[in-house]
């Protein structure tokens, strides 16, 4: 005979992760003792891979934080290059538990976090925020794409998008199959094209005048 045995009770399951990353605090962190700040999640390109974080500061915010200081916590990790073809999408559930850690060391306002990335971190932008709608205010892909399989978990997370429209790394058509895709289930999502840009749509972008106060204004 077969023995059964039931519980009914709550257990906590903790999750070993193993990312790297740089986090950058805004200049008034430690001069608001209560005051809760924003968090934004930056997911690199392929290039950034490996186990030296200098990499994650080539290209994206990381660039601006020793010209200055942003008015949110900047968390970013490092993709490991465990296999050659390792991609953020390999690691979903470790940026949760990642996001998470921060949250109960720092000061994290829960209604207030977002994701961007570029190039396959705008890969990974789209499909953390499909796997996880609940936990983000606003997603910024930047010259990325994926599979529009589950868009609409994405109907209520204001997303912009950004492509170069001579990009031949990532076809401008990727970012135009998403944005389309989520507006058709009723999303708000747009799309910001620069008509010279090749695949590199990532430097003009984080240096949008209105791309941080748009981003900034989103809440859960």
């Amino acid at each position: 005979m077969l023995s059964e045995h039931l519980f009914q009770k709550k257990i906590t399951v903790t999750k070993e992760v193993n990312l790297a990353y740089i986090l950058s605090l805004p200049a008034s962190y430690n001069e608001e003792d209560q005051k809760e700040f924003p968090l934004v999640l930056f997911l690199h390109g392929m290039g950034e891979r490996g186990n030296d974080l200098e990499l994650v500061k080539r290209h994206g915010p990381l660039k601006s934080t020793e010209k200055q200081s942003f008015p949110f916590i900047l968390l970013a990790p490092q993709c490991p290059l465990e296999l050659r073809y390792s991609t953020w999408e390999l690691y979903l559930d470790d940026l949760i538990a990642l996001i998470d850690h921060i949250s109960t060391v720092y000061r994290v306002d829960a209604q207030r976090i977002y994701v961007t990335g570029l190039s396959m971190g705008g890969y990974g932008t789209w499909e953390l925020a499909k796997k996880y709608p609940d936990r983000f205010a606003a997603a910024v892909p930047i010259c990325g794409g994926g599979s529009v399989e589950g868009i609409e978990r994405l109907k209520d997370v204001p997303v912009w998008a950004f492509h170069g429209a001579k990009d031949d790394v990532v076809p401008l058509e990727e970012s135009e199959k998403m944005v389309h895709a989520l507006q058709d289930v009723g999303g708000n999502a747009k799309l910001t094209v620069y008509p010279d840009a090749t695949h590199d749509s990532w430097t003009e972008t984080y240096n949008h005048p209105h791309l941080y106060s748009w981003l900034l204004k989103q809440h859960k």
